[in-house]
């Protein structure tokens, strides 16, 4: 089961960092991502990471956040910094199985709270 942590309550402008690990599942043989569900939205991809190391975000977040990933530790993360109310959401990270399509089921995501 995927498990990210690390949500709060922030005030805009502050920084969180998220962390995902995972038992029974390898991510050194996935593309990992992080996904966010905003009040009232559909959940998003916002931000991945390829096997190798390449990364790419959403236009909303590029510049902000940062996705990184270690193999040896089975885990996956998400810097984000100078937050804004509309970062607000529960974050979910989930090996892509192709596009924005999530590979396995969902686990718990982590509430993250910008505060104006």
């Amino acid at each position: 089961q995927l498990q990210a942590s690390g949500g709060g309550t922030v005030q805009a402008g502050g920084s969180v960092k998220l962390s995902c690990g995972a038992s029974g599942n390898s991510f050194r043989f996935n593309i990992m991502g992080w996904f966010r569900w905003a009040p009232g939205k559909e959940r998003e991809l916002v931000a991945f990471i390829t096997t190798g190391g390449v990364t790419n975000y959403t236009d909303a977040v590029k510049g902000r956040f940062t996705i990184s990933r270690d193999n040896a530790k089975n885990t996956v993360s998400l810097q984000m910094t100078n937050l804004i109310p509309s970062d607000t959401g529960v974050y979910y990270c989930n090996a892509i199985l192709h596009g924005t399509t999530p590979r396995f089921e969902w686990g718990p995501g982590t509430l993250v709270t910008v505060s104006s």
